[in-house]
């Protein structure tokens, strides 16, 4: 994208005082962006039919059309624009009601600076999307997985004073499926917990939230494409690959560094590194069949395999969906960057470092019929941040953490 155009910002609330105070409160970018103010969903939809633009942030109440309304018009009439959310708390029943048609949720009162990040993080993973060619592949999908509900509430309720354990337990025993496949992973072998694990409110005491919304999110995603799949494409073994990623780079990170939030991240961006595959392959199966046949018929890594079949990776395509839904910037980068790890500005160790080496070597271990099967390390990339030396005793933890789940089945 040419960096003299200026991203365009459509803000859409029915209150002239809100658009004046958006108006006040943005005033220092308008040096970076383009806005442009609308006081209805009408008014929003007639202004994009002759002005293109990149963002829409839209409140939610509003007379004749609301927000719901407004945001599932500009999905289903303008796909490559970002849909934003701006709403009171009193909303939470109409926000329930947009899930799909919006990929960020801000709640008013909005400081300026949160509303800053998350406009200029969506107009860089757009800025993103153009550069690397994954617009593409992206318009070409025939879904794209929507925040799932559950997400939302937990996010919610973290929000309370009076949010606990319990309660946020209770939030996902809701979806009965998610909650079943989540005991199940909690487990299975990997987590190695010394009692059964019965409930989703034991589960969350155990792990923790930041790996339980993980958890959510990774079911969410494999449940939107398990019943639509095309035969061939491995969705079972994709999320096994993914578990035990995740596990893995878990455990790598907590051999350089023992931050809590950081070991976190590492299996939160294990356990989503390769949902762009799995948008990829569900959707565009032909051409996921064409990557594999130039993966066994050339000597070329599965990135490469996937630039000549549909012009993107799947690493791309995951980061930006992660992005779109406003996930922490390193687990974006790690999912971003998992198969070319150089490419990343970070030059020290990071989740995506972990994530990079526990893909490679489960991949390798396993050797699946799938994209996965190439997955070489960057040496170059260990060495430039002086982490090479620590590659056989990560090779040697991803190892045990693998036997450990065969032995358990």
């Amino acid at each position: 994208m040419d960096k003299n155009i200026k991203n365009h910002i459509l803000f859409v609330d029915d209150e002239r005082d809100v658009l004046d105070g958006l108006k006040r409160m943005l005033r220092d970018m308008r040096k970076e962006w383009e806005m442009s103010f609308a006081g209805s969903g009408e008014e929003a939809l007639e202004f994009l039919a002759n002005t293109p633009c990149d963002v829409v942030v839209s409140d939610m109440r509003m007379p004749g059309m609301d927000g719901s309304q407004l945001l599932s018009e500009v999905l289903k009439s303008y796909p490559n624009i970002v849909r934003i959310v701006l709403s009171g708390q009193s909303d939470k029943e109409m926000i329930l009601k947009s899930i799909g048609a919006a990929h960020q949720y801000l709640a008013k009162p909005c400081d300026t600076e949160t509303l800053k990040a998350v406009v200029e993080q969506a107009c860089a993973l757009r800025d993103l999307l153009a550069d690397d060619s994954i617009q593409g592949v992206v318009s070409q999908l025939a879904s794209l997985p929507s925040l799932p509900t559950l997400y939302f509430e937990l996010i919610e309720a973290l929000r309370s004073p009076d949010s606990s354990m319990n309660k946020i337990g209770k939030i996902i025993s809701k979806d009965v499926s998610m909650s079943a496949k989540i005991l199940q992973l909690v487990n299975s072998a990997f987590f190695g917990m010394p009692q059964h694990v019965s409930s989703t409110s034991q589960a969350a005491n155990l792990l923790g939230l930041d790996i339980i919304k993980t958890l959510v999110l990774s079911t969410h995603i494999f449940s939107h494409y398990k019943g639509s799949s095309k035969a061939g494409f491995p969705i079972s073994d994709l999320w096994d690959h993914s578990a035990r990623t995740a596990i893995c780079a878990k455990e790598i990170y907590k051999t350089v560094n023992h931050d809590a939030k950081a070991i976190d991240e590492a299996f939160m961006a294990g356990m989503l590194h390769d949902v762009g595959l799995l948008i990829i392959g569900t959707n565009l199966n032909e051409k996921y069949e064409q990557a594999l046949n130039l993966l066994r018929n050339e000597e070329i890594t599965s990135y490469d395999a996937e630039k000549k079949a549909f012009g993107s990776s799947h690493a791309e395509v995951g980061g930006y969906l992660l992005g779109l839904w406003g996930l922490p910037q390193r687990i974006v980068e790690a999912v971003f960057f998992h198969h070319n790890p150089s490419k990343s500005s970070d030059k020290t160790f990071t989740p995506l470092t972990a994530v990079h080496i526990a893909s490679a070597v489960e991949a390798n271990v396993r050797q699946s019929e799938s994209l996965t099967i190439s997955c070489p390390i960057n040496e170059q990339y260990l060495e430039h941040i002086g982490m090479l030396g620590h590659l056989p005793k990560w090779m040697e933890v991803c190892q045990k953490v693998l036997e450990r789940q065969e032995e358990n089945g």
